[in-house]
């Protein structure tokens, strides 16, 4: 199969959004998520067609020494683009009043080491053939970290997340491979809605014109951008 798409997080809200649209533009979907989001994996990828669903820790080498050759048995070939959506927030306490690394840990597995182990799966089959596409869901915290107080785990999360895919784009760019950077400010989700009763999320960036950018970025149209940190903001 010609034009596969690889989606991390696809049971996420966003992720969901950027697999609808992938689809709507043709690519055939491997839609991969963590084992608690099985259900809706599944109820999403029979949704699209029979969508390739793949579940586990997308931080461990083990998933990806697995998934890798079962989408190349599958879906007769490695991805040829990839949206890394996987990813999560949490606030706590200010880093002083911390007790212990929980959530430093959950954060850097859950945004930064997630993106690591996909661009080691992900990659070397695109540079092997010369061309490929990634777009990495990074976040304004990472360029605006002070709106984070309260959220220092995040905001170093996503730093690092941006400066590891910008530092690999230029690593594979003479390859034919391209990485950019989504830099979203506040997502409407029913799940931000939930939390946050008395924002207005008219002012928040939609989840069709996120996907519509991701698919942007992923797509020919942008043949010449690669390194970008995109600014998705809104009026937020």
């Amino acid at each position: 199969m010609d034009n596969i798409a690889l989606v991390t997080g696809a049971a996420g809200f966003l992720g969901h959004e950027v697999a609808r649209t992938l689809h709507a533009r043709g690519y055939g979907l491997a839609l991969v998520d963590a084992e608690r989001s099985r259900e809706r994996l599944d109820h999403l990828a029979s949704s699209l067609g029979g969508a390739f669903a793949i579940t586990g820790d997308i931080s461990s080498p083990a998933l990806w020494a697995e998934a890798i050759p079962r989408l190349e048995r599958e879906l007769g070939g490695a991805p040829d683009v990839a949206a890394l959506i996987a990813g999560g927030w949490r606030g706590g306490k200010p880093l002083h009043e911390e007790e212990s690394d929980d959530v430093w840990r959950a954060m850097m597995d859950s945004n930064l080491e997630t993106v690591h182990r996909s661009l080691r799966a992900l990659l070397p089959p695109m540079v092997a053939r010369k061309r490929g596409s990634i777009v990495v869901i990074g976040s304004r915290a990472a360029v605006d970290p002070a709106s984070s107080a309260g959220a220092a785990a995040y905001a170093a999360s996503k730093a690092g997340t941006v400066a590891l895919a910008q530092a690999v784009a230029a690593e594979v760019l003479p390859h034919g491979v391209r990485v950019n950077v989504l830099m979203p400010s506040t997502l409407d989700t029913p799940a931000n809605r939930a939390s946050m009763p008395g924002a207005d999320p008219t002012r928040w960036v939609s989840l069709p014109s996120a996907a519509g950018v991701v698919a942007f970025l992923l797509g020919d149209e942008a043949r010449d951008i690669s390194g970008a940190a995109v600014p998705i903001y809104g009026r937020a």
